[in-house]
């Protein structure tokens, strides 16, 4: 029982219960106090985000920088290629579906939310894409130039902002839920909307199984194998990922499924599943592309754009190869993106944050069991070129 309450899902769960409970019957004062414990929260959530930026994405540039193996090149394209096929799969289904499920705005309806007892005042040390900039140039530089020092310190910043990650910004998100989901419910948005959420989880779990579909079809024609050989083994695996809803928890179990497969070869195992257990996150971005677009169109009346929705998938992928494999990592890597090119408010990243948490086990299941199908292409191809 202790350890079912000390998951994430669980613990968001009741802090959006609780929220939307206390939103019901909260009075000015009462809100008052949340608004600031709110935003104080968002405030630091937020100044998180360029930090996050760079400490995924310039360590994981660096890596690929000192390598010049072909292998490197050709699994960060694969991984690249799977997330936004996935993204863009997830995006189409959206522009259908989501039109479709008797979604409306009531932002004109709600009640109005009593101003904050204070302002904590901390923004961000730099924008989004200033971050992502940054980013690219100086993991590129620091490969270059061999600058040793410089890889270590920045491997080392990695393990401190997953560390923040870890210990601070995930325990404070069931608060931070609460808070949300209690002034939503005071403001009457949101409780008319609780039964598209179990609709969509639904739809996204759906969308899982059909990307793994393609991929270890595509995966079959390219090394001219039967992918099944390869997935069969896969059941302990994606049972691993969600219960602990992380690729780098269940990298011990997928590694011993994908050792199972005779369709793989094994120093294409060892070097493959743990390189892709960290860059290759397609259920994740599949869900986070079809939530976005869900709290778009339950917060703010309408979907996005679709050449915004284009621009975000592209650089998602991107976001994606630099996340951690920790719960909820990718969302949290890309929480500057959904603010700077979706527009999100507090109040939608933090539905976001909610609805991606509650299946983000299932996300993880897919991105493990996604890994198989890309071994068994770097399989055919070093079979192929005789490497």
């Amino acid at each position: 029982m202790k350890k079912l309450f000390g998951s994430l899902p669980i613990k968001l769960i009741l802090g959006m219960m609780l929220g939307l409970v206390l939103g019901m019957w909260a009075g000015n004062a009462f809100m008052q106090i949340i608004i600031t414990v709110q935003e104080i929260l968002g405030a630091f959530i937020f100044f998180c985000v360029p930090l996050i930026i760079l400490g995924f994405i310039t360590p994981s540039i660096t890596k690929v920088g000192q390598s010049s193996s072909n292998l490197v090149v050709l699994a960060l394209c694969l991984a690249y290629i799977s997330s936004i096929g996935a993204a863009f799969m997830s995006m189409f289904a959206g522009f259908g579906i989501i039109p479709n499920l008797n979604i409306s705005a009531n932002i004109t309806q709600a009640r109005e939310l009593p101003k904050a007892i204070f302002d904590l005042g901390v923004p961000p040390i730099m924008s989004v894409m200033s971050a992502l900039v940054l980013s690219v140039v100086l993991g590129l530089a620091a490969a270059w130039n061999k600058a040793t020092t410089t890889i270590n310190l920045l491997e080392e910043f990695r393990k401190i902002v997953i560390s923040i990650v870890v210990n601070i910004m995930i325990p404070a998100l069931p608060f931070y839920i609460a808070c949300t989901f209690c002034s939503l419910s005071y403001e009457g948005v949101i409780t008319k909307q609780l039964p598209i959420f179990a609709i969509v989880v639904f739809i996204v779990m759906f969308g899982h199984y059909v990307w793994l579909a393609l991929l270890y079809i595509i995966a079959g024609i390219y090394s001219k194998k039967n992918p099944f050989r390869v997935v069969r083994h896969y059941g302990s695996a994606y049972l691993t990922a969600v219960g602990t809803m992380s690729s780098a928890a269940t990298l011990p179990v997928a590694l011993n499924c994908a050792r199972k497969s005779d369709a793989l070869r094994g120093d294409m195992v060892d070097f493959g599943i743990p390189l892709f257990a960290n860059i290759h996150l397609c259920g994740s971005v599949l869900t986070e592309v079809f939530f976005v677009m869900t709290v778009s169109q339950i917060l703010y009346g309408t979907l996005p754009a679709l050449g915004t929705m284009i621009v975000f998938c592209l650089i998602l992928g991107i976001f994606a190869i630099g996340a951690p494999g920790v719960p909820g990592g990718t969302v949290m890597a890309s929480l500057g993106l959904i603010i700077s090119v979706l527009g999100f408010d507090n109040n939608g990243t933090a539905l976001m944050l909610t609805i991606f948490a509650l299946q983000d086990s299932f996300g993880t299941a897919c991105n493990v069991t996604g890994d198989g199908a890309l071994t068994l292409i770097l399989t055919r191809f070093v079979e192929k070129h005789k490497l």
